[in-house]
C-alpha cells in the first residue's frame, strides 16, 4: 500500500472502464465538472460498476499466491523489493 505505482494502477483500474464505457477520450475530459458528471453517471449504471469491480479485482489480486492474501514473504517487506 506504500507503493505509489500500486495507487496509480488502482486509479487507472477505476477510471479506464468508466471512460471507455462512455466512449470518452482524454481530450474530452478537460474539466472537473465533466469528470464528476461521468463518475456520477457510472455510479448509476450496474454494468459499469461490474466492469470497475472486475478491473479493480485484476489489479489488487496477486495471481502468484494462493487465495487473496499476500505471501508470507511479501508481508515482511517495509518497501517494495528491488
Amino acid at each position: 500500500m506504500r507503493n505509489p505505482v500500486w495507487w496509480a494502477e488502482v486509479a487507472m483500474a477505476l477510471l479506464v472502464p468508466i471512460v471507455s464505457y462512455f466512449g470518452l477520450t482524454v481530450r474530452e475530459l478537460t474539466s472537473w465538472q465533466t469528470l464528476f458528471d461521468t463518475l456520477l453517471a457510472a455510479l448509476g449504471n450496474p454494468y459499469v460498476i461490474g466492469l470497475v469491480a472486475v478491473s479493480l479485482w485484476n489489479t489488487v489480486n496477486d495471481p502468484t499466491t494462493a487465495g487473496v492474501n499476500d505471501s508470507a514473504q511479501a508481508l515482511t517487506y517495509t518497501e517494495p523489493k528491488k
